[in-house]
């Protein structure tokens, strides 16, 4: 499992060549809550690249490894979501189906094989991390995400 937070700037190499190809810059995230990939800033000009999560040979602690550097693809399309950038999902109001209100979306945990997100870092705001620590909801099913909330069926931890 891993959070967007800790991949967030990590170096992505290619494992034939030992090149650095670019950083991790964003989340690719479909409307039905699976990170499909990640979106990469490569090269002088920071151009920004997909890298479906299928074609990642591992996740390291210090980087993204993959086999090959022609697995990272111009966008064809733009992803329906983000976590920080285009449609970002970063700050959006969490609420449970039952209608309860959570908090603040502020990181997200994923199965890297999957691309699954399991879990939400939730946030009520600076004085409350302080206060509380920080509060982190997980879920079985995929979330609804819309224009002005994300539903999710939680768990409370």
């Amino acid at each position: 499992m891993r959070t967007f937070s800790l991949l967030k700037n990590q170096p992505v190499f290619d494992i034939k060549s030992g090149t650095k190809i670019g950083e991790v810059s964003d989340l690719f995230i479909t409307s039905n809550g699976v990170v499909k990939g990640l979106l990469v800033k490569k090269g002088v000009f920071k151009q920004t690249v997909f890298l479906d999560i299928q074609n990642i040979a591992s996740f390291g602690a210090d980087g993204v490894m993959i086999e090959d550097a022609d697995h990272l693809e111009k966008l064809k399309t733009p992803p329906e979501y983000t976590f920080s950038h285009q449609h970002p999902l970063n700050g959006h109001m969490i609420v449970s189906k039952s209608g309860d209100s959570i908090g603040l979306l502020k990181d997200v945990y994923f199965l890297e094989e999957l691309g699954t997100i399991v879990g939400y870092e939730i946030t009520d705001g600076f004085f409350s991390e302080i206060t509380e620590g920080k509060q982190v909801i997980q879920s079985e099913k995929p979330p609804a995400i819309g224009r002005d909330a994300i539903i999710v069926d939680v768990n409370q931890t």
